[in-house]
């Protein structure tokens, strides 16, 4: 096991101790609420290797999915320094929807196995992984949190039970969930657009989210609200630019995710 500890990202614990740095200050302020560690994993018949990152928390904290909503963390992970690797992408399992204080987050409780797949250069030799994770992690406050990662991951490896276990915890695809219609309808407001996004598909579940997502990070998309009518279920919010500046939407780009009793959809594009 490769194992890190966590540290804020802001002056918030030099504020509660400012006679301690604020790395050391975040382990004793907040009890060590996160920690973080790289699980190995195996290397695959085509040369890639499928490893995971695993996230503990103590009890009745959280942790933010990709799309956090708005009262989430956004999180990021930059991979820089890791070695023998030409491509590194991550899975995201079924998260989870919160409310608290009359608003929505989507993510974890606990713990997250995050399934990470490298592509190596060289297929016969270790891949080196290092990760920094910036997350956000919540309780009765929200506190960012900064997390390092190393590990060195070898050929054959070992398969791992608990990675396995998060690769089948993914979103069902819009074919495997019966989707056969998607449908946006794009209006200007005031500094921004309105969408309606029109899903027909067999109800997931009970309660069910639709999470929409941009390919451009600079855009801002609201909460909004998820109905159903019949066989369709119809997704609104309003999308922004962060500094405020005009933008485009490609329909083909938008990403919609259901949410319902623990399941999910995955949804990509739409038409007009």
């Amino acid at each position: 096991m490769f194992k890190t500890t966590a540290r804020t990202l802001t002056a918030l614990c030099a504020l509660i101790s400012p006679a301690v740095a604020p790395a050391v200050a975040t382990a004793q302020s907040f009890d060590q609420v996160v920690q973080a560690e790289v699980l190995p994993g195996w290397r695959n018949a085509d040369g890639t290797h499928t490893a995971g990152l695993r996230i503990t928390l103590n009890p009745g904290w959280k942790t933010y999915w990709r799309a956090p909503g708005d009262a989430g963390i956004p999180p990021r992970i930059s991979w820089q320094g890791s070695h023998n690797a030409r491509d590194i992408a991550v899975s995201w399992p079924t998260p989870d929807v919160f409310y608290e204080n009359g608003m929505r987050s989507i993510g974890y409780s606990e713990e997250l196995i995050l399934p990470v797949k490298i592509d190596p250069k060289k297929s016969d030799k270790p891949v080196r992984l290092k990760a920094v994770l910036d997350i956000g992690v919540c309780r009765d406050i929200c506190v960012p949190q900064r997390l390092h990662l190393d590990g060195e991951l070898a050929a054959p490896g070992t398969r791992d039970a608990r990675i396995v276990a998060s690769i089948v915890d993914q979103p069902l695809s819009a074919d495997e969930a019966g989707v056969y219609k998607v449908t946006c309808t794009l209006a200007p407001t005031n500094g921004g657009v309105k969408l309606q996004a029109k899903i027909k598909m067999p109800r997931a579940g009970g309660a069910e989210v639709a999470v929409i997502e941009t390919a451009n990070p600079e855009i801002w998309v609201a909460e909004g609200t998820t109905t159903r009518s019949g066989d369709t279920l119809i997704a609104e919010t309003e999308m922004v630019h962060v500094s405020d500046a005009s933008f485009l939407i490609n329909r083909s780009d938008l990403r919609f995710t259901v949410l319902s009793d623990g399941d999910a959809v995955d949804i990509h594009g739409c038409t007009g």
